[in-house]
């Protein structure tokens, strides 16, 4: 019988920005005009460079960024390349201006939960572990206390092996259990927590590697001796933290049925806090300030505002960015207009970038960038007219224009999308504009 191979069916969600790697500019911090995944918009993007500096530098405290342009300019785009170039695994938080109203929580405690998850912890941790090659293992079963006719592990008798020595170990029902769920066996390398008795399967040893279809790890013997001591790094958030110091305080229930939705106590953020800060000092840990996104941030009322103005000054605080299409508008909550419907008191303590519409040729590269991502081909005729649907109308139309005609082609069999394709897609899906007039057209006879 003949064996072959097949790798999964792989279903990819290609998002408005999963394409952008970082700001694109050069050594002296000058943009491109089209680099990791960003096109035009020139001065923004060195403008992002300059506050990415600052933050490494730790030099942003006390302010946030406002991302201010028309819609569709690429201030979500900025804000993701701010955070591709903080670093790997800097969180990122991303939340709409109007997400905070909740009927169940406090809008101010929805902001806070979201900054302390923009807030990473790296904690480094020695532990005593027993590690190695298990050579022999020996599961004793017995009754189990609950029913005794079902059989249970009491006990196991284990033997390690190091390059450098070997031991045998007598643990107990908790480690033996672990033993029988992972499927230990010999050849096979674990490492056992001498604390908390927690088992890790960390693959099999080359020696002990003998079938094709294994789909197991191969590692080398571990060197040195069984017992030793490692670190151990873990990645958590703030947020991470205010939970599990919750269930804790919670009681029984709060262990078996997690926090939920209801609001955490200031006194386990303080505790937190605190506990953070004693890692810190001690070495064992470093805070990774994240970046908390909220777009459409005039949906937030003065009250949320006035909370983001306060936190600002706060020691533990992600990168802060606002993002808003509004020009002189209602500060919500108040009878107050005021530029991007934010207070001035705010506006003086933010950073602003500004964003520009985007020209013939950005719209045209932008296009050609979102049809590489998403695996279309399409035609220079078609792409033409893309370009000036997204001159006259507007580049989101144009994208989506873009996408739409793509699944046509594909559905009649073509390799790329046609000029035909474009237009008659357009022609069966109206922008914004084309919308509005239509339902003037017929407003008499729509409910009102």
């Amino acid at each position: 019988m003949e064996i072959e191979e097949i790798g999964g069916v792989k279903v990819e969600r290609i998002g408005a920005h999963s394409h952008i790697k970082g700001l694109g500019l050069d050594e002296r911090g000058k943009a491109k005009f089209a680099a990791d995944g960003l096109v035009g918009q020139l001065r923004a993007r060195e403008a992002a460079g300059l506050v990415v500096k600052m933050a490494k530098e730790g030099r942003l405290s006390g302010k946030a960024v406002l991302l201010a342009g028309p819609p569709g300019t690429g201030k979500t785009a900025i804000a993701v390349a701010i955070a591709r170039e903080l670093g790997e695994g800097v969180p990122f938080i991303q939340l709409s201006g109007s997400e905070i109203y909740s009927a169940e929580r406090k809008k101010t405690e929805v902001l806070m939960e979201a900054m302390r998850k923009a807030i990473g912890v790296k904690v480094r941790e020695m532990r005593k572990v027993y590690e190695g090659e298990v050579t022999e293992i020996d599961i004793k079963t017995g009754s189990s206390p609950y029913n005794p006719f079902i059989k249970v592990p009491q006990e196991a008798v284990i033997t390690l092996k190091t390059t450098s020595e070997e031991k045998k170990l007598r643990v107990g029902p908790n480690v033996a259990r672990q033993l029988v769920e992972f499927g230990i066996s010999e050849g096979d390398v674990i490492m056992i927590d001498a604390e908390s008795g927690r088992v890790s399967k960390i693959g099999r040893t080359q020696e002990s590697y003998t079938y094709d279809l294994e789909a197991e790890q191969i590692v080398p013997r571990p060197d040195g001796t069984v017992l030793k001591e490692k670190e151990f790094v873990y990645v958590m958030t703030l947020d991470d933290l205010d939970n599990m110091y919750a269930r804790r305080r919670g009681g029984f229930f709060s262990l078996l049925f997690g926090v939920g939705e209801r609001e955490i106590d200031p006194e386990v953020r303080a505790a937190v806090d605190q506990q953070v800060k004693e890692w810190v000092e001690a070495g064992r840990a470093e805070i990774i300030p994240g970046v908390m996104f909220i777009d459409d941030a005039h949906m937030m009322d003065i009250e949320a505002l006035s909370f983001i103005s306060r936190a600002m000054e706060s020691e533990l605080v992600p990168i802060i960015i606002l993002a808003t299409n509004r020009g002189i508008t209602r500060i919500r909550g108040t009878e107050i207009e005021a530029p991007f419907g934010m207070p001035l008191d705010l506006l003086d303590r933010l950073v602003i970038i500004v964003t520009d519409k985007y020209n013939g040729d950005e719209i045209e590269h932008i296009l050609r960038i979102r049809a590489k991502e998403e695996g279309i081909e399409v035609s220079e005729d078609a792409l033409k007219s893309l370009r000036k649907l997204g001159e006259e109308r507007s580049l989101r139309y144009a994208v989506q224009i873009l996408g739409i005609a793509g699944v046509k082609a594909r559905s009649e069999g073509k390799k790329a999308i046609g000029i035909e394709d474009v237009e008659e897609v357009s022609l069966r899906f109206s922008d914004v504009k084309e919308a509005v007039d239509h339902l003037r057209k017929y407003e008499e006879e729509l409910l009102k």
